[in-house]
């Protein structure tokens, strides 16, 4: 039988080449730029306090502070298990990616499908959320300004479409300063951070909230009983925290991805969620009366910082360095939208580079100017301006928005640690970063309960009683999501679709083995083919059992040390019978 190797490369291009694609996007983002694009994505800070109108009804200051700290502890849970992935395979494809390589073999191409499908939509929500936060503060600042105003739902329409086109225009024709743009970002979104902790604590000086309020004020203006009402205010938390899989969607843009992607995606979240809960607790306590917060027509946010500084000038410029307006778009409260948007056309290239999404040959294409995939922007931004119309129909807009792009992200976060889980968790190759037994076992399982959980809580309405304008219309996306996919899987995808590819180098021809093909090889254990199953006797016959060497090669028995190594030349080469190696390291 001819030897065959899987390849875990310490060479970028290399290893994007073993997972079956080219290097097509510049690697142009050093750890810390990446760190400060994956942060600036999430800026727990800004976005926890922007959305604090999701909380105060739902729980109050209780949901506020022990809400982040719940959905922080799973969400980091989430973020380890999905580090593990990103080493093993660090490209930019992501869950769907990682869901084609564990998952058995019937069930690859329709499993990878839904995977890829459910990220892009949960991408598209968490970019029109960076639009519909921007464009409230704006409204905010408008009504704080003009008591007299009176603000209409098409007013902030228009503003988020001002948003979509700012966005477009930086991602589409200012790629080369993007990897400036988020080093700014990163110390842009820590010292405004500090600046606005500091101003806010000294100006309220000495009249502070009690502690009682901040860590045990409960309050409930939802109609939903208590329990209920605290859960559904999970939802600020989970925005604040959510989109770290931008790392592994920018993953191909940095160096040395398998080692510095993990340390950055969990950064990512320790970093926002440590800010945020420092930031939060800052604002509670020179918030004043959390009624009058809830009710202000300026939004909670603003409201406080007037509470506390008893300045409207004072209190818009800290809006305004929360919102990180800077010169790049001096009109508006930009946000972090152009990074949101920046992932999600990186996102929508990959899939559409594997044949998962209709007309995949017109939207992967990268262009050759702007080194960037310019089709699969356009093709965000115009969706982006669709999704939005939830604002002419509905006054719940905001709740649907924020909880299609946490529950779809979350979903998506937890279907590859879910089929690793119920595969033993030993679907994984030699990497990295390795979460041990009981930790993995437990991460895994908790970051699962945590999206289950969250998944249906999310889609209840924010209020009762339940009418027309104030349904949950997240329900109403995720349908039109699920009948697009359907129906594109059995015109398109059925016929177009395998899953994305995977290659291992034959070592007697250096041939490429396609794994989703099933081999002669003697590997000859009764079970269900698939990825990583032994009944394949395929190359991919190294993946499962690969971590703990529980392989004997033959397939038919299982022994308890690692399988032999030796130095060829400049690989670490483990032998795994049957005349297979994987080159598990390079010296």
């Amino acid at each position: 039988m001819a030897r065959q190797r899987s390849v875990v490369h310490h060479d970028d291009d290399a290893h994007l080449a073993a997972l079956g694609h080219q290097q097509e996007l510049k690697r142009h983002f050093s750890p810390l730029a990446m760190l400060g694009l994956a942060f600036a994505i999430l800026n727990s800070w800004t976005a926890l306090s922007a959305s604090l109108n999701l909380a105060l009804p739902s729980g109050g200051p209780t949901s506020v502070i022990w809400g982040l700290v719940v959905a922080g502890t799973c969400n980091m849970c989430l973020a380890a298990s999905m580090a593990e992935f990103l080493s093993a395979y660090p490209t930019a494809g992501g869950q769907y990616h990682w869901v084609a390589v564990i998952s058995w073999k019937p069930w690859v191409p329709i499993l990878s499908y839904i995977t890829g499908w459910i990220n892009v939509s949960g991408w598209i929500a968490l970019v029109a959320s960076g639009g519909l936060l921007g464009s409230q503060l704006v409204v905010g600042v408008i009504s704080f300004m003009t008591p007299s105003y009176s603000p209409q739902r098409w007013h902030q329409f228009l503003i988020y479409i001002g948003y979509n086109l700012a966005a477009f225009l930086l991602n589409a024709f200012g790629n080369d300063l993007l990897p400036y743009v988020t080093k700014g970002a990163f110390t842009w979104s820590i010292s405004g951070f500090v600046i606005i902790t500091i101003t806010v604590l000294a100006c309220a000086s000495p009249d502070y909230s009690s502690g009682n309020l901040v860590f045990r004020e409960f309050l409930n203006q939802t109609g939903w009983p208590d329990g209920i009402a605290w859960l559904l205010g999970l939802l600020q938390a989970g925005l604040g925290v959510t989109g770290y899989d931008a790392v592994a969607h920018m993953i191909e843009e940095i160096p040395n991805a398998s080692v510095e992607g993990p340390k950055i995606m969990l950064a990512s979240v320790g970093i926002g969620v440590s800010t945020g809960f420092i930031f939060l607790v800052s604002l509670l306590f020179v918030a004043g009366n959390i009624d009058d917060v809830i009710t202000s027509t300026a939004g909670p946010l603003l409201q406080i910082f007037y509470n506390a500084t008893d300045n409207k000038a004072g209190s818009i410029c800290l809006l305004m360095y929360a919102s990180k307006v800077s010169a790049r778009v001096p009109s508006f409260c930009y946000n972090q939208y152009h990074d949101y948007e920046q992932s999600d056309d990186v996102c929508f290239c990959q899939i559409y580079r594997d044949g998962g999404l209709p007309a995949s040959r017109f939207f992967a294409r990268v262009h050759s100017k702007h080194e960037m995939p310019l089709n699969a922007l356009i093709l965000t931004t115009v969706l982006v301006v669709i999704f939005g119309c939830i604002f002419l129909g509905s006054s719940s807009a905001f709740n649907a928005i924020i909880s299609a792009s946490v529950v779809a992200l979350g979903i998506s976060y937890a279907i590859p640690p879910a089929i690793n889980c119920l595969r033993g968790r030993k679907m994984l190759p030699p990497r990295a970063f390795v979460l041990p037994g009981p930790l993995g076992w437990f991460c895994n399982i908790l970051g699962i309960v945590y999206v289950i959980v969250t998944t249906v809580l999310f889609l209840f309405p924010p209020a009762l009683p339940v009418t027309g304008s104030n349904m949950n219309y997240c329900v109403v996306a995720f349908f039109i999501v699920l009948v697009v996919a359907v129906t594109t899987w059995y015109v398109d995808g059925r016929k177009n679709y395998k899953g994305p590819q995977l290659e291992f180098v034959d070592e007697d021809d250096n041939t490429i083995v396609d794994p989703y093909q099933t081999s002669s090889g003697s590997g000859s254990a009764k079970g269900e083919g698939g990825i990583g199953d032994k009944s394949n006797g395929s190359a991919v016959d190294d993946v499962e059992g690969m971590e703990k060497g529980e392989l004997d090669g033959s397939g038919n028995g299982r022994v308890r040390s690692p399988p032999p190594q030796e130095l060829r030349g400049d690989e670490i080469v483990s032998e795994l019978g049957n005349g297979r190696r994987s080159v598990v390291d390079k010296v």
